[in-house]
């Protein structure tokens, strides 16, 4: 092929590509004209809805600010009707205020001029009062003159005189009345108190006293006593060591005698002595083991029975040593007396009688629970100092209040008195200690150990007369104050002391008191 071929041929291809794109240009120009015209005619139809639903929306927002408009304005016209009604109201009110001032100040000027005519009438009769008083005066002075010249005394004399005479029988009077009521009351207190005394007493139910410094192990047959003793006495002597307990094995029929002045120490030999006869193993090995766990048992028992003591008493708060040391109180005794049954009945005395008197019973029964917890020994207590004293610092040391310390420290007056629960335990603990069959003591030794304490005391010369008092735990000794001075009373007192310490075998302390007294007599006649 040729040049001039291949030429027409590009020319025609590109001949026909321009004419197809003409062609297509026409046809896109056409539909565009076409779709032009539907849109036009779309947006006359939306624009005619829109003026459509513009006018009927305009036409709704009129009517509703129309109504809007006549609903301001008919409250608007509301409060200017009541402002009006109100304007009107304080209107009148000034107009009726007016009206009754005008009133009141007629009244008020008709009043003034009665006043000042009653001022002048007034004024009137007061210098008429001036002048009668002044010739009263004039009168008065007149007859005292005339008085004093036939008396011989003065106006001043005769006024002292007669002072002097209403003083004295004002005074005697007064006396009088005084010691009248004064008597009056001490009757009326001794009555009040015997009363609360005696119904406090009867309110309370009370004990024998029961202990004493043996117990008695029953046994089954007497096959059981050697058994007990052992090879050669190995099993007694293994028992006594190791509970401290005198074991007394004598004839007595099915029994076995336990002697200690310890109450703990005895119970522990009783209950080991208890589980080693019921097991039947009896050798030293096994007492020992025995005697433990009695020991461990018997602790544990000291504070359920503190606890149930402080539950059934209502005592709350109490700190858990004191607790462990009223436990113990169960295994100790004063004068045969249990100590925890003493102890349990004063602080219900005390609460009977404190709640009689008005005082506060709970701490009425502390304190009365815990006034003998200085008998309780201890490792670390000091033998020497009284027992209230010692209960005191105990009391002191596990955070009682101060009127339960003093009423702990002074049922003995060993101390002071600062609260009114002192003498209500000192009073109870008394009662509980005093009554027929509360202590196991013979009386006639009893009141022959009162009487050797007196008779120490008149031993030494200068001494008039000697009491033993607070169940002779106190020697008052009264001395002739010629015969004996001041320094020599205090060198007395330590003498008598050191007699009845050294003469005499008793419980607890003893207090010496000396009591010098000096009296100046006259008789006027």
């Amino acid at each position: 092929m040729d040049t001039n071929t291949i030429l027409i041929g590009v020319g025609a291809i590109i001949l026909g590509l321009i004419i197809g794109f003409i062609i297509a240009k026409m046809l896109e120009k056409n539909n565009a004209s076409k779709l032009i015209k539907s849109a036009k005619k779309e947006a006359n139809s939306i624009l005619k809805e829109a003026k459509h639903e513009g006018e009927s929306i305009k036409k709704d927002k009129i009517l509703q600010a129309k109504e809007k408009f006549i609903e301001l304005k008919s409250e608007h016209e509301k409060v200017i009707l009541s402002r009006d009604k109100k304007i009107a109201e304080s209107e009148k009110r000034a107009r009726d205020k007016e009206s009754q001032i005008s009133s009141e100040l007629a009244k008020n000027k008709k009043a003034n001029q009665e006043l000042e005519e009653k001022v002048k009438d007034y004024n009137h009769r007061l210098e008429f009062i001036d002048k009668r008083k002044q010739e009263l005066d004039k009168l008065h002075k007149s007859q005292v003159q005339q008085l004093e010249v036939i008396s011989q005394l003065s106006a001043e004399d005769a006024k002292e005189q007669l002072v002097e005479s209403l003083k004295g029988e004002a005074k005697n009077d007064a006396m009088a009345y005084v010691q009248d009521k004064m008597e009056e009351a001490k009757m009326t207190a001794q009555q009040e108190a015997k009363k609360i005394i005696i119904n406090t007493i009867q309110r309370v139910g009370t004990e024998e006293a029961i202990d004493n410094c043996v117990s008695v192990f029953n046994i089954e047959s007497d096959d059981i006593k050697g058994r007990i003793i052992g090879r050669e006495g190995r099993n007694i002597r293994a028992i006594e060591s190791a509970t401290g307990v005198e074991i007394i094995v004598d004839d007595t029929p099915e029994a076995i005698i336990l002697s200690c002045f310890d109450p703990v120490r005895r119970e522990i030999a009783r209950l080991s002595l208890h589980k080693l006869v019921t097991d039947g193993r009896i050798h030293p090995a096994r007492i020992e083991e025995i005697v433990k766990k009695t020991t461990k048992q018997i602790d544990q028992e000291i504070i359920e029975v503190g606890k149930r003591t402080v539950i059934d008493l209502g005592i709350h708060g109490l700190n858990p040593e004191l607790i462990k040391v009223i436990g113990r109180m169960k295994y100790r005794s004063s004068y045969g007396q249990n100590l925890l049954q003493h102890s349990r009945e004063v602080a219900k005395l005390c609460g009977v009688m404190a709640a009689e008197l008005g005082i506060n019973p709970k701490l009425a029964k502390r304190a009365g629970l815990l006034h003998d917890i200085g008998k309780v020994p201890d490792a670390e207590s000091d033998m020497e100092t009284p027992h209230a004293i010692l209960g005191m610092k105990w009391a002191e040391k596990h955070g009682e209040k101060p009127e339960v310390c003093n009423a702990i420290g002074a049922h003995h007056d060993e101390i002071e008195m600062t609260s009114l629960l002192s003498p209500i335990v000192q009073v109870c603990d008394a009662i509980s200690g005093a009554r027929p069959g509360a202590r196991r003591q013979v009386l006639d030794s009893y009141i022959q150990r009162l009487k050797d304490l007196e008779d120490i005391a008149f031993g030494f010369s200068g001494v008039k007369k000697a009491y033993a008092i607070q169940a002779g735990r106190e020697l008052r000794v009264i001395v002739e104050s010629e015969k004996v001075s001041d320094e020599k009373a205090g060198q007395l007192s330590f003498e008598i002391s050191q007699k009845i310490q050294t003469d005499m075998t008793y419980p607890g302390q003893v207090k010496v008191t000396v009591i010098r007294e000096t009296r100046a007599v006259n008789i006027a006649k």
